[in-house]
């Protein structure tokens, strides 16, 4: 029987290559000069940091980092913004901002496409497993056009489609 499973990834090496493009980016703008800014990526926290002068230019990092990660593939619902707030230490001022990685199906999340499978009367069955989805049908087409209906929901994180078997 046919079946795949249904998986929310973010690929840290294009994550790295898109912060690394944004450092670029911060290092040739004159309004930028002699001015601390810092952008990082935590793997294990799973967050971007993100610290400025002032609010302007986080708002501007922000900007150039999101315009980095669409020209590397990346999607933007795969990072939640968290509101801006005054930096501890640093200057008078310096602001800074953390940027969730929102990386795996959520419970509800996995609830909601099994949902929406079952609601489809397409002939799959779905099922939850940890932090993915597997569905298997008789027919390699009625994958296809679950992956179809899904690509088309706006659901709240990028999914992608991996262990494709037939």
């Amino acid at each position: 029987m046919p079946s795949l499973d249904i998986v929310s990834k973010i690929d840290f090496a294009e994550l790295d290559n898109a912060v690394n493009n944004t450092k670029k980016a911060i290092a040739s703008r004159f309004d930028f000069r002699n001015s601390p800014v810092e952008i990082t990526v935590d793997r294990k926290e799973k967050k971007i940091h993100m610290h400025a002068a002032d609010g302007g230019k986080l708002d501007a990092v922000k900007d150039m980092f999101e315009s980095a990660a669409i020209r590397r593939g990346l999607q933007l619902k795969s990072f939640e913004f968290l509101p801006a707030e005054p930096a501890r230490h640093g200057a008078t001022g310096a602001m800074k901002r953390d940027v969730k990685l929102k990386e795996g199906l959520t419970p509800e999340l996995a609830k909601e496409i099994v949902k929406m499978v079952k609601e489809s009367k397409i002939k799959v069955q779905a099922s939850i497993q940890g932090d993915e989805v597997r569905l298997t049908g008789k027919q390699i087409d009625d994958l296809r056009a679950v992956m179809a209906m899904l690509n088309a929901a706006d659901l709240s994180q990028p999914l992608q489609y991996v262990n494709m078997k037939s």
